[in-house]
């Protein structure tokens, strides 16, 4: 087998990525892992903590980006789209943008340059709660650990005060795009997941509330390294909260909008009545949901939250979300089945539980087989996927699916023709 036989391409460089990535490699493969953004990390980067052990994310990333910067049979391209892949297993030929960083391999991040930068953006990373300068970091623990311009606001040659306070010549304004290609045997979708759009759903008044926000969102707002250093606070203005609602399947299990249940909605919001009753002793916190998905040892989770928060569960579907006039404060209506009436309860902050939907695009540069919601389906003779780019997945459950990839990714390297 020739060495181009015995590389297994990645497309994604989230926790699934990684994964299939590191496994491939340490049972002696090469692997090529690219990945759109900046860094590395996917959605998990962006979790204050994932469940049930309520670990930070950087726990389980830090090991594995010590495994891949100590792996030689690992290349990694940050900045890196897949725009064709053409031929067949054991024979495939990637055509690939690398998109320019501005920003070389001299970059010690020592950050004189954000220092003198004058322009800023809206931050992806903290969902556009914050801003950075042109020139940033995509998180602490970026990976790699470099700098990078957006060329989209940074004005170029014509501004050039971060080439200025560089003492490292770290800064190249004139670094051009590049095409590669790439050649395979096997390839590997692990392309993640995205939040529904939650300004769709015009009853649940995100986008129109300041103080109705999202799981993703609420996931920043309580990390040490979000636009708030920690504090959960309301984005009307910045006050503490005395009171939560999480309003379930805000979204899902609706034909008009996601049809499915993404299966871990449930158990991020009992995570995050934690984060409130860890910051307020004193809060109020409710969930309105339809049915609880907390199956396996995930019960105990369940559990084990609802006696430590006192979160009151309220089966019944919200129907409107509405705020008060004058108090920047959030009225949730309800039918509380269980009761059998209408349940009204108003609150400083109300946390959408939105679903997640495969990240890869209508026009995969391989075409792949597809459920009736989007998600990909592995086939024999076909291209691999890993974590949520099959399916809506929990953590731990990903990094299981992605070894699977792994394996099924070797298998086709090493079967006969």
């Amino acid at each position: 087998m020739s060495a181009e036989q015995k590389n297994i391409l990645v497309i994604g460089g989230g926790i699934s990525g990684i994964t299939v990535a590191l496994e491939a490699a340490e049972a002696g493969y090469e692997v090529t892992l690219l990945e759109k953004s900046p860094s590395l990390g996917g959605r998990v980067a962006q979790l204050n903590l994932y469940f049930p052990k309520l670990c930070p994310p950087f726990c389980g990333l830090e090991i594995n980006y010590r495994r891949l910067r100590s792996n030689p049979k690992i290349k990694i391209h940050t900045l890196a789209e897949v725009t064709r892949i053409t031929g067949e297993p054991k024979n495939y030929t990637a055509t690939v943008e690398l998109k320019p960083r501005l920003v070389n391999e001299k970059c010690t991040a020592c950050d004189a340059c954000v220092a003198a930068c004058p322009k800023e953006r809206p931050n992806p990373f903290n969902y556009g709660l914050d801003q950075t300068k042109a020139i940033y970091l995509p998180h602490e623990m970026a990976l790699p650990m470099r700098y990078v311009i957006d060329s989209e606001v940074c004005p170029g040659v014509s501004c050039g005060q971060c080439l200025s306070a560089c003492k490292y010549q770290a800064i190249d304004l004139m670094m051009k795009p590049q095409t590669i290609e790439l050649k395979a045997g096997a390839v590997v979708y692990a392309t993640g997941w995205k939040p529904y759009p939650a300004e769709k759903i015009d009853n649940l008044g995100f986008g129109k509330i300041p103080n109705v926000i999202t799981n993703v969102i609420m996931e920043r707002l309580a990390a040490a390294n979000g636009p708030t250093q920690g504090k959960i606070l309301r984005p009307s203005d910045l006050k503490p909260v005395s009171s939560v609602a999480f309003v379930q399947c805000a979204g899902s299990r609706d034909e008009n909008h996601l049809a499915y249940c993404s299966s871990v909605c449930c158990l991020a919001s009992l995570k995050q009545a934690s984060y409130v009753r860890s910051q307020y002793p004193e809060a109020k916190l409710y969930m309105f949901y339809i049915d609880l998905r907390a199956l396996g040892r995930m019960e105990d989770f369940l559990e084990k939250i609802k006696a430590e928060t006192g979160l009151e569960l309220i089966k019944g579907k919200v129907a409107k979300v509405s705020e008060e006039a004058g108090t920047g404060r959030v009225t949730v209506e309800a039918e509380e089945v269980l009761a059998g009436r209408k349940r009204r309860e108003t609150v400083d902050l109300v946390v959408l539980a939105t679903g997640m939907m495969p990240e890869l695009g209508a026009n995969p540069p391989l075409p792949a087989v597809r459920d009736e919601f989007g998600f990909l389906v592995a086939r024999n003779g076909g291209p691999g996927a890993a974590g949520t780019a099959k399916r809506p997945a929990d953590v731990a459950n990903s990094i299981q699916d992605a070894t699977g990839a792994a394996l099924k990714a070797i298998q086709t390297l090493v079967s006969p023709v």
